[in-house]
């Protein structure tokens, strides 16, 4: 599927031996991601915070940062504490993306939401919106807004069946090996990387569009967020923690440089 860039490509460290991918500097291409996001949402309606004399000086919004979805359902909405921190940490240092490094946390109708283009959702349990949610979720997505979902294994019958309020119209299917998420900065040939083993299933990245753009992305049977935690927190070896790493810079990039298609 095609994909509509407001920014070409995205500056990369060439401290490690990281490639750079992209037609404009690194300068300009967070700069720009920048000005995209924000001026999408002003186009789209999405409220847009500026300090005036009468108030405190906020940090502006929307900016480049991750948060962390709380649902209500009994899921441990708040697992793998360290997985973003250091999702975040990579992207700063691997990029030139001028991403805060302070995980966010929201609801679905804290007037927040609309600070953060990338959404992040894991847990063990169950997940419950509300019908008010499902709107907000919908809402959300549909003015550029990206959804990922991470399977820490006891999320899979909730979140399908909560997802599939937001588009009843709108399966997750399995996304392209030849999509950007798995090109955009590292490369993924055959797609998600296997990071925490559950039960002997394949990884699996599946996904809604919203015309041309992945609108959500689930890494099924993966378990990223797991990757991204500190180094020893589980089993799994150094080299997984990087595969997951990796992945996650590409969804972040690809969160904020993608735009609907009009």
């Amino acid at each position: 599927m095609g994909v509509a860039y407001r920014v070409s490509g995205v500056g990369v460290s060439r401290r490690s031996g990281w490639t750079r991918r992209g037609l404009v500097s690194a300068v300009v291409a967070a700069v720009c991601t920048a000005i995209a996001w924000q001026g999408e949402a002003l186009a789209r309606g999405v409220a847009v915070r500026h300090p005036t004399p009468d108030t405190p000086r906020p940090d502006f919004a929307p900016r480049l940062a991750i948060a962390r979805l709380q649902y209500d359902g009994g899921g441990d909405w708040y697992a793998n504490p360290s997985s973003i921190p250091n999702l975040l940490a990579a992207i700063a240092e691997r990029t030139t993306l001028d991403v805060d490094r302070t995980e966010g946390r929201v609801t679905l109708m804290d007037d927040r939401l609309w600070d953060y283009p990338f959404l992040h959702v894991t847990g063990h349990g169950n997940i419950h919106l509300s019908d008010e949610e499902v709107v907000r979720l919908r809402e959300y997505l549909a003015r550029g807004g990206f959804l990922h979902v991470s399977d820490n294994y006891g999320l899979d019958e909730s979140f399908r069946r909560e997802i599939a309020r937001v588009f009843p119209d709108r399966p997750l299917v399995d996304v392209p090996l030849s999509h950007p998420i798995y090109h955009l900065v590292y490369e993924f040939p055959r797609g998600v990387p296997k990071i925490h083993e559950h039960d002997g299933k394949p990884a699996r990245g599946l996904g809604i569009f919203i015309g041309d753009r992945l609108a959500v992305f689930y890494d099924y049977q993966s378990d990223l967020g797991n990757g991204w935690e500190d180094v020893g927190t589980y089993n799994d070896p150094p080299q997984l923690h990087e595969a997951a790493l990796r992945m996650g810079v590409n969804l972040f990039v690809y969160a904020v440089t993608s735009r609907p298609t009009p």
